[in-house]
């Protein structure tokens, strides 16, 4: 099952607030429109951690 998600926050990286459309299949991440999985910071990054959780439920 394909399911769409929206995630908003702050993105380091851009230095300001944005909104990550991800696409989950199965509950495995497919598609992302952000650096998630190669960003230099992703441990601080509140939108990957909701990425993280959103696969994990």
């Amino acid at each position: 099952m394909e399911k769409e998600c929206f995630f908003s926050g702050y993105c380091r990286q851009l230095d300001g607030s944005r909104v990550v459309e991800a696409v989950l299949e199965n509950g495995k991440l497919t598609e992302v429109d952000c650096c998630y999985g190669s960003c230099i910071y992703e441990s601080s990054c509140p939108i990957a951690a909701e990425i993280q959780k959103a696969q994990e439920e």
